[in-house]
């Protein structure tokens, strides 16, 4: 039993640190236009409903269960208000390596989190979200903002980050109960 609690917490930071680590990685390099930050936005945005899927499907958590119905609300709303605003622009989203990098890390993270039950599915969860919160702020912050041509994109950018951070504090706040 012990052997798995310590595989539980060692795959719960490796997913961690792939997303800590990667994300702020990402936000060295690209050179992104308006058209791939819409895409960034949308793919982080449906990464983190996808993930409260998992959660309401698979966890009888009260908190847990009502933190995943907040994350699919609150990234819903992001993802039509980043729908309306490129459909005003006339932008179509474009795919491109940070998009890609996201999906890939997100199959990963699902699959590990697929694997795991109960209470160590709790934990492994919200880990994840805290990390991810935190690695999806210092991409918004540290790359999609500042990359942002257009005022209306930077504005609504700007805009999530509030919530992003509320986000966090919720997910860090329901963590404190896995310790």
């Amino acid at each position: 039993m012990k052997k798995f609690k310590n595989f539980a917490a060692l795959t719960a930071l490796s997913m961690a640190f792939l997303l800590v680590f990667s994300l702020p990685a990402l936000a060295q390099n690209p050179k992104l236009t308006d058209p791939e930050i819409a895409s960034v936005a949308v793919t982080a945005n449906q990464i983190d409903i996808d993930y409260a899927a998992i959660a309401k499907e698979k966890s009888k958590n009260a908190e847990v269960l009502r933190f995943a119905e907040t994350m699919t609300n609150d990234h819903k709303a992001i993802i039509a208000q980043a729908v309306e605003l490129v459909t005003k622009l006339k932008v179509t989203p474009k795919d491109n390596a940070v998009s890609q990098k996201l999906n890939a890390d997100a199959a990963l993270t699902k699959k590990a989190l697929l694997k795991k039950s109960g209470k160590a599915f709790d934990k492994a969860y919200i880990d994840n979200e805290v990390a991810y919160h935190k690695a999806v702020i210092a991409a918004v912050t540290g790359l999609l903002i500042p990359e942002s041509q257009n005022a209306e994109l930077k504005a609504l950018l700007q805009k999530v980050v509030p919530a992003l951070n509320a986000h966090l504090a919720h997910a860090e706040m329901v963590q404190k109960d896995f310790k």
